[in-house]
């Protein structure tokens, strides 16, 4: 009698044991699966990650002529750039602080007609401010495109 009740106290321990074991695994199982985040959806009107702007390199294409002599190669000339020195009085090198650019425009108002755009982080020379101090005009650096554009939107660069 005394092995048939210690049978019973064992064989019901082992299944309480087996019981929670199975159990705790199956419970961190599924706590593990939540902690992993799901996939970003797509959808048809997102944007794409953007790609770093890629130099275009134009494709040379050779031709083999037998060539009586060889030809000397020109050398290019550097072509001058302007200093900062050369800026016209008042004028001062600065920066866009503002990411998506900015729209340029031929009158210091928001109604003027669009004539271009500066890119975020792009070189402009400050030429003058509107007499309320709203707005700049503003030339690309290595262009004559010159317009207007928001004042606050640009950083002097100290050189």
């Amino acid at each position: 009698m005394l092995s048939g009740l210690l049978k019973l106290i064992l064989g019901f321990l082992l299944a309480i044991a087996v019981l929670l074991g199975s159990g705790v695994t199956i419970a961190l199982y599924f706590v593990n699966r939540t902690a992993i985040p799901p996939e970003k959806p797509m959808f048809a009107n997102d944007n794409p990650k953007p790609k770093p702007d890629k130099p275009k390199v134009a494709q040379v294409k050779t031709t083999s002529k037998p060539q009586s002599s060889p030809k000397p190669t020109p050398t290019p000339t550097p072509t001058p750039t302007k200093s900062p020195q050369s800026l016209p009085p008042g004028a001062y090198q600065a920066i866009v602080t503002w990411p998506q650019g900015l729209s340029m425009r031929d009158q210091p108002t928001l109604d003027a007609q669009s004539v271009g755009g500066v890119g975020g982080n792009q070189k402009v020379i400050i030429l003058e401010e509107s007499q309320d101090k709203n707005w700049q005009k503003v030339r690309i650096e290595g262009s004559d495109q010159e317009g207007w554009v928001k004042a606050g939107n640009t950083k002097r660069v100290e050189e």
